[in-house]
């Protein structure tokens, strides 16, 4: 015999959103674990600097881009991705997905395609010129990984800026300048050695 004061009631639209896909169990109760919202489980491939330089052209043809097309991913690009997917009804997350692709007319598969990187011997950082070096600490400062002094001397806050720069943009964060690292921070042959 069931008490009137505990009849089944009708749960709330928003609760039932919440809770899209929990069932309460025998108590009547939603569990703990099912009734914390998880976000979806993603991955984000990092693109090489020529895939994003080609996306950064596309979004500047568009006329949402103006900043550099240096094959570097930073705020300027997101927001521009953003704009691009609102002005053509896509879903607006500033990262690339196959819808917004196709819109821009890339191909995933040539994005995201090996490059050609042959094995060149990367010179000891402490051998390039001063000037490459303030160049290099510059740029860092600019992109928000290196606030020491912008003084030409190759030194452990410029290796670790390096570093975090390197894992940030999904190469491998070993702190050498090897092609990869000096495309992605727009250098292209900037740098110079003694």
């Amino acid at each position: 015999m069931r008490c009137a004061s505990h009849a089944p009631q009708e749960v709330p639209s928003e609760i039932r959103r919440k809770y899209r896909g929990c069932r309460p169990g025998r108590d009547g109760f939603i569990s703990p674990v099912c009734a914390q919202s998880v976000p979806p489980l993603t991955y984000e491939q990092p693109l090489p600097p020529n895939a994003i330089q080609r996306v950064q052209e596309r979004l500047r043809a568009a006329g949402v881009y103006n900043g550099a097309v240096d094959g570097v991913w930073g705020p300027d690009s997101v927001a521009a991705l953003q704009r691009y997917q609102v002005v053509h009804q896509l879903q607006a997350t500033g990262q690339l997905n196959q819808a917004t692709a196709a819109a821009l007319g890339l191909d995933p598969a040539v994005l995201l395609a090996p490059q050609s990187t042959a094995a060149a011997a990367v010179p000891p950082p402490e051998t390039l010129r001063p000037s490459s070096v303030r160049a290099l600490q510059s740029r860092l400062r600019a992109l928000g990984f290196y606030n020491g002094a912008v003084d030409g001397v190759w030194g452990s806050g410029t290796q670790r800026a390096i570093e975090r720069f390197q894992q940030s943009r999904g190469l491998q964060p070993n702190g050498q300048l090897n092609p990869p690292t000096v495309n992605a921070l727009g250098l292209g042959e900037g740098l110079v050695y003694r």
